[in-house]
């Protein structure tokens, strides 16, 4: 499930953020992958030389991607110790996904009276081509159309604060939403959910479509709190 080592910056993908237009962005696009599909575990200290070699970059643009990823509030740059990966405790998660699931609750009622139907076809289909990524269990692939369909809900809501402040919380967790489908079952369960979204988006249901929201963000939190306290078990 992990992202594949090799990389060229030139070609850097870009299907979530719209293309990069700097080095700089393109490793800043790279890691944060990397960092989402957990290739970059939290607490990670990110080595330059082994992470140069890894990309084909030099370590100028390289230190620039870690300042673009500290002001997402995905790296922690030390003084004199570098950068490592932003490690959260289990209140800071539940925390995060308590509010991002009011805001996309919000935004899921909102879009709900403001979509229109050339966006729901479009989340329909995002939706169908996910869900066979899910047959296929290509969680990487499944992941980054479920990332884009849930940013195609919120800025359907039509209100840029709500879509700034869910885009800058969002990106804390990610690589926790990511995770919260290595359970199986709490994944095809997920991808059920996504099934009834687009239900109640086509039927203009935002009290349904925000429920459902609500409700499948605090799955996505208990699953990671389970996993966590599985692996800190599993370790004592």
């Amino acid at each position: 499930m992990n992202a594949p080592d090799d990389f060229s910056p030139a070609a850097a993908p870009s299907a979530v953020n719209g293309g990069a237009s700097t080095l700089a962005e393109a490793l800043a696009d790279r890691l944060r992958e990397m960092i989402i599909e957990g290739d970059l575990q939290p607490g990670t200290r990110l080595n330059e030389r082994a992470l140069c070699d890894r990309l084909g970059a030099s370590r100028t643009p390289l230190r620039e991607a870690f300042r673009l990823l500290a002001a997402e509030h995905l790296v922690e740059l030390q003084p004199n110790r570098g950068a490592q990966v932003v490690s959260l405790s289990d209140d800071d998660i539940r925390e995060s996904f308590e509010v991002l699931g009011a805001l996309e609750a919000l935004a899921g009622e909102l879009a709900c009276r403001h979509i229109s139907v050339d966006d729901v076809a479009e989340v329909k289909a995002l939706t169908f081509e996910m869900l066979a990524c899910h047959a296929r269990r290509d969680l990487p692939a499944y992941y980054r159309i479920n990332r884009l369909i849930h940013q195609r809900i919120t800025r359907a809501a039509g209100n840029a604060l709500l879509t700034q402040v869910y885009s800058n919380l969002n990106q804390r967790i990610e690589n926790l939403r990511f995770r919260s489908n290595f359970d199986q079952q709490k994944w095809d369960k997920a991808a059920r959910e996504h099934a009834d979204m687009v239900d109640a988006l086509e039927t203009r249901d935002g009290a349904r479509l925000g429920a459902i929201l609500r409700h499948h963000l605090h799955e996505k939190c208990q699953a990671v709190l389970e996993g966590r306290r599985a692996e800190r078990e599993g370790l004592a």
